[in-house]
């Protein structure tokens, strides 16, 4: 079983719990590694990877506890990825020791259009510049501009901003704009952007098949039924 910083977290904010998190789905038995139906657990198909650029997910709330959340395809791809919930005024010190790490670029990833100058904005990683660590705010798209909006501590952060101009392929939970895409994703064209090839098309890979496990889950959906006829004639 995997083993890395979000579902580390995710521990951490099940032990605060003073009840029990109950997301869609939760009679079934899950692998605690992928937090998919054990009968589709991909835990054995992830491969990490090597890669200049660092991500640090910033999480909301009960997002560790989502078995839809694919946070953690980033750091099952990249185990050095660094996780923290979220709060307004009450952070980690390790989460600012992260941010003020002098061998490293930090960019908090988000839309231009939500940054007011003179905040600067970068499309591109500058020419001979440290490498990068990518402050993701992982969360739905409200929770996200929410963080955004509200994080005294990310203010004085350059944006980095990525055109994904492509519809999103994921389709475990609804989304207000048919062009928003999650969390993993953008980490993906992160990586190809910022050269780190081979660790892209890992995370993509993986995250093609999180989601073919995770619908095949779904006893309705037509991944499922295909999956189960196939598991019949075998």
């Amino acid at each position: 079983m995997p083993d890395n910083a979000v579902l580390r977290l995710r521990a951490e904010r099940l032990a605060k719990s003073t009840r029990p998190y109950l997301a869609r789905g939760s009679r079934v038995i899950r692998c605690q590694g992928c937090l998919l139906p054990k009968r589709n657990c991909l835990c054995s198909h992830i491969e990490p990877q090597q890669a200049d650029s660092r991500f640090c997910l910033v999480m909301f709330d009960t997002e560790p506890l989502k078995p839809s959340n694919t946070g953690r395809l980033i750091a099952d791809i990249l185990p050095n990825t660094q996780a923290f919930m979220w709060s307004r005024t009450e952070v980690d010190p390790a989460l600012l020791a992260a941010i003020a790490d002098t061998t490293r670029q930090p960019y908090v990833v988000f839309p231009a259009s939500f940054v007011e100058p003179p905040r600067p904005v970068f499309t591109a990683l500058p020419l001979g510049g440290k490498p990068p660590l990518f402050i993701m705010l992982d969360g739905t798209w409200n929770e996200a501009r929410k963080m955004f909006r509200k994080s005294p501590y990310l203010d004085g952060l350059p944006v980095f901003s990525l055109d994904v101009s492509a519809k999103s392929s994921y389709v475990l939970r609804e989304s207000p704009r048919e062009d928003q895409h999650c969390t993993v994703e953008v980490a993906a064209a992160l990586l190809e952007k910022s050269g780190d090839i081979q660790a892209s098309e890992s995370m993509s890979g993986l995250f093609g098949l999180f989601r073919t496990q995770y619908l095949a889950g779904k006893p309705h959906h037509p991944v499922h039924q295909l999956t189960a006829n196939s598991d019949e004639s075998l």
